[in-house]
């Protein structure tokens, strides 16, 4: 299942990020007063869109078998060491930073690009650029994937 990844935030202007399973999903909690900001736990929430994004929908696996635990089941967990978390971050940050290297950069061509491969017009590959708020909002309402890509993450505009 692909995750919708949304920039949130709270009425004191706190920003994080949401990971739900739809757009549905996300509206649903929100109504219940389940999404809340983690700084504040304000539940006056609203949604924000970034206009960099990476479509990267082909480099989904497949999704791991899910295991039902119950309650009364203890799993071995394991507290990295300040050191190792350090490291684990570096890995990460350098794993993210090849993967949007190797990307298409499209510029402001991406809102149509990716509508093209989402249509099967054109071969879907990697592609990273920018989009307004409006061309976002319109992507993901259409299922389209896209998330945001920091710009500390892409290498070409820190140049």
């Amino acid at each position: 299942m692909a995750l919708k990844v949304f920039d949130l935030s709270c009425e004191h202007d706190h920003v994080f990020e949401g990971w739900f399973s739809s757009r549905d999903s996300y509206q649903d909690q929100l109504s219940r007063g389940l999404v809340r900001c983690p700084v504040c736990h304000s539940d006056r929430i609203t949604r924000r869109v970034s206009a960099p994004h990476l479509n990267v929908s082909h480099l989904r696996a497949e999704p791991a078998p899910r295991v039902e635990v119950s309650p009364q089941t203890r799993a071995a967990v394991a507290a990295p060491s300040s050191d190792q978390m350090a490291r684990l971050q570096a890995e990460v940050l350098r794993q993210v930073r090849r993967i949007v290297r190797q990307s298409d950069d499209v510029g402001d061509r991406f809102a149509g690009e990716a509508r093209r491969m989402h249509s099967g017009e054109i071969e879907e590959r990697p592609i990273r650029g920018t989009a307004s708020a409006e061309e976002c909002r319109e992507l993901v309402d259409d299922g389209i994937s896209i998330m945001p890509i920091p710009e500390i993450l892409d290498d070409d505009r820190l140049q």
